[in-house]
Order: structure tokens, then sequence, then C-alpha cells
């Protein structure tokens, strides 16, 4: 953001809406949501800080009640970018033994009851995470990828970041496998998207990933559409009913992520 556009937000209502979003930290519970997740606690590991917003806004949404506890900051994201840059595996392994570090932090210090990676680049440390702690672990493309799989039909995954697209694509992979079901899938990554997300321009953000589906659905027939990244499911704001006005589902991390963890953290303690 440059001097003169900050200059040119109202900063009473900024920091308000800011703080109706995260709240602060506190040790109670919180005083209202879904009675199954109040006094539940949810770790939520983020690649950047600035993806933080999106896991408070989504994650009250579609988990009302769960305590949120954030980790995580610009320099993961910075490092995955600069190996990615400079061809370098992805992601590094400082990142992921950092994640797993994140989850350590998130156990000892909040005893959180379950931790979702929120970032879909580092989907990849998964394994070390869920090693590294006691608690469920999810990365949150997961639930994602087994909609769109249990759905059937040729999966689009759209993206607006490249370092994502493999990261990605492999989970799809995966996914597929584990369910034991075939899968097909194209994939479209709009850069320019991201460009206008990182700009402030949310409705251009969302009407070029709008135009990249419908240019698709006119070459081929489709059977799901996945947004890539969390940041992406501001998509929801522009097109609350995809299915009404692609004909297809389009399908997003933050409100499949967060549903599954609501129902995972709801089922904590009823066995």
């Amino acid at each position: 953001m440059t001097y003169q556009a900050l200059q040119q937000l109202d900063p009473v209502r900024l920091f308000h809406d800011y703080l109706v979003v995260t709240g602060v930290a506190r040790t109670e519970p919180e005083p209202e949501g879904d009675p199954r997740l109040i006094g539940k606690r949810l770790g939520l590991i983020n690649g950047a800080a600035w993806i933080a917003l999106w896991a408070n806004y989504f994650g009250r949404k579609f988990c009302p009640g769960a305590h949120l506890v954030m980790a995580g900051n610009e320099a993961v994201q910075m490092n995955f970018m600069t190996a990615h840059q400079q061809g370098r595996p992805t992601p590094p392994q400082a990142n992921i033994d950092a994640f797993a570090r994140y989850a350590q932090d998130l156990v000892s210090l909040a005893n959180v009851d379950a931790i979702l990676i929120t970032c879909s680049t580092m989907n990849r440390a998964y394994p070390a995470v869920q090693a590294a702690v006691d608690v469920p672990v999810v990365p949150i493309d997961r639930p994602m990828m087994e909609r769109a799989i249990d759905h059937g039909g040729k999966v689009l995954v759209i993206a607006t970041h490249g370092p994502t697209v493999a990261s990605t694509q492999k989970l799809l992979a995966e996914t597929a496998e584990a369910k034991g079901k075939s899968y097909s899938f194209c994939g479209v990554t709009v850069e320019e998207a991201w460009h206008r997300l990182a700009a402030g321009d949310i409705a251009g953000h969302n009407t070029l990933i709008a135009d990249a589906i419908r240019e698709t659905l006119c070459n081929e027939p489709l059977g799901s559409v996945v947004l890539a990244q969390l940041s992406m499911t501001v998509f929801l704001f522009t097109y609350p009913d995809p299915q009404a006005e692609f004909g297809v589902p389009v399908i997003t991390s933050g409100q499949c992520g967060f549903e599954y963890m609501r129902e995972l953290l709801a089922a904590q303690g009823t066995e």
C-alpha cells in the first residue's frame, strides 16, 4: 500500500473493523457461537501475517465459537518465493522446520485442540508438522480436494500465485489416490488476479477468476472448480452462489477447510 492510499483510509473505521474480526488475546472461551465449539481452541499456521485476516474472518464465519490462535509471518512466504525463483526445492526445509516449531508452540503455549495449516504452498509440510505434535493437523486444501474428487468430473484448479501450483496439484493427486478414485484436471494460473489482490482490488481479483472459469467452460466440460489458495476465498463475496452463476460448484479452502475443522472439533470428546 502506498503512503497516499494509506492517508485516504478512515483509520477509526479500519481499526474498528479489524478488532471486530480479530479480537484481542485472552484466555477465556469465545462468548458465543456453536455450543459444540465453545471452549475449543484451533491453532492456525499461516504462511504470512497478512493472511491472518482471512484466517480470522473465515474461521469465525465457519467455526463460530472456536478460539482461534495464530502463528506464522511473512518470513515463510519470502523464503519460499526466493527458493522458487532460484529453482531450489520447495518448500524449503527451513520452512518445514519452522512450521513444526510453530505447531509445538501452539500446543505447548496455547493448548490447542487441533491445527490447520492455512498455507497452500506449504501443504507439503504436513507430515513433519503432524509428527511434531499429538493433536490433529489438517492442510486446509485437503477437505476441498476431497469434495472435488467426490463430486466427480474434471477439476479445474485455479491459482493466482505461481509457487502454489505444484503443491496443489500434488495434493489433488494424493487425495484421489487415497480415495481410490480416478480423476482428471486442468489448471489455470491467473497471476494478474494476485496483483489485483495485492493492490486491494478485490472486485478486480474476483472478475479475473470468473473470466477464467467461463473461458474454460466454453472449451471443455467441468465437474467442479477449486480455488487453490485461502486468499482466493474472497471470490465468494462477489459470487456467493457459484453453482447458480457458473453451473458448476466453485470450491474454496476458506469454506471447506474451516467447515471440516468445525466438525473435527465438535466431535472431540464425544466418542
